[in-house]
């Protein structure tokens, strides 16, 4: 709007106002379109960026989960399981959308081997696997052992099975050295914990996984201590010991993520003494773990060696020598003093 100040003949102010050009007002029927139409479109917009970035996510999730896997030291017959399971399932469910027979899902399952050799750490990955293409709905591990499922009073052992369980729901079960569990003999209150997985196996089939665990020949006893079991169980995935050359990569790659590496004297040793450490049969007592427990002496070695030397430098503080490996490790490895729950992915996955 503009004011336009004139003045008449006799010296007064006349004031008018005059108004600017406007552009083409839209009708009312046209605005009551527009803002219909405007927001629909924005709407249907939305939720198309939004499934796209959901689809992407969800295959970028499933693809980090199978790279996971695959970065795991060793492993090669179970990481062909698990890939096979993985198409089966993939597969099945295509079926089923196409009206198709489909094969029943049992995924239940039994890991045989030696402490350390990455039942866990393949555990967790299956439960996140299994999350991604929909077969669960969380995807989470609950680890437990006997003490966990069996109570000291008649009445309990059931009730804490169950409550195991209800915590595992939508994901997995991950129950170790589950074959003590039927060592007690018949009075024992393992068989009642027993009982109550078969059960659960098969009143919650599409909605847990239960995976049993423990050594390999225990294991193969255990499963048949109770007919139920060998059915319910058709998955069983052995994890072999680690070689001599596996165990080197697995302890180069702990000291790498320690910002740590070993010299070639250094590594020539170590690879002396993993020789001599299966030839005596340690190994079979904590694989993996036993390197973690090797490396964190290495190091606490190196600080000793250090703590007295003058202009330290920063390769002096990242250098494992054969002095910082010492000769009486197997000795210190022969003790029960191991760490509990060594998890791969954690400790020496490629990153």
């Amino acid at each position: 709007m503009n004011i336009r100040i004139l003045f008449n003949n006799n010296g007064s102010v006349d004031n008018k106002v005059t108004r600017k050009p406007t552009k083409n007002k839209i009708s009312n029927s046209q605005q009551k379109t527009g803002s219909r139409m405007r927001p629909q479109q924005n709407i249907q917009k939305k939720l198309q960026n939004l499934n796209h970035d959901i689809l992407n996510n969800e295959k970028s999730n499933l693809e980090d989960i199978l790279k996971e896997l695959n970065c795991l030291i060793g492993l090669t017959n179970v990481k062909k399981l698990i890939k096979e399971l993985y198409a089966f399932v993939i597969i099945q469910k295509k079926r089923g959308e196409e009206n198709l027979l489909t094969e029943s899902l049992v995924l239940h399952m039994v890991f045989k081997g030696n402490p350390g050799t990455g039942k866990t750490t393949v555990a967790r990955i299956l439960g996140k696997l299994f999350k991604e293409i929909g077969i669960l709905n969380k995807g989470h591990l609950i680890e437990v052992e006997r003490a966990d499922l069996v109570g000291e009073y008649i009445g309990q052992t059931a009730q804490k099975t169950r409550d195991q369980i209800k915590k595992a729901l939508g994901g997995v079960l991950f129950v170790d050295e589950a074959y003590s569990l039927a060592r007690g003999g018949e009075k024992d209150f393992g068989k009642e914990a027993i009982d109550v997985l078969v059960k659960a196996m098969e009143d919650y089939k599409d909605n847990f996984i239960l995976i049993l665990a423990g050594y390999k020949n225990e294991m193969e006893w255990f499963m048949k201590t109770n007919p139920g079991l060998t059915s319910r169980l058709p998955l069983q995935i052995e994890f072999p010991d680690y070689t001599v050359n596996e165990l080197l990569s697995i302890a180069q790659l702990m000291m790498q993520r320690r910002q740590y590496f070993f010299n070639s004297e250094a590594l020539i040793k170590l690879e002396k003494i993993l020789h001599k450490m299966i030839a005596s049969g340690n190994n079979k007592k904590g694989n993996a773990r036993l390197i973690r427990n090797l490396i964190e002496r290495s190091i606490r070695l190196q600080a000793t060696r250090l703590i007295n030397q003058q202009n330290i430098t920063r390769d002096d503080l990242t250098l494992i020598t054969r002095d910082d490996i010492s000769d009486d490790i197997l000795n210190t490895l022969e003790s029960n003093d191991y760490y509990d729950g060594f998890d791969q992915s954690v400790d020496y996955q490629i990153s």
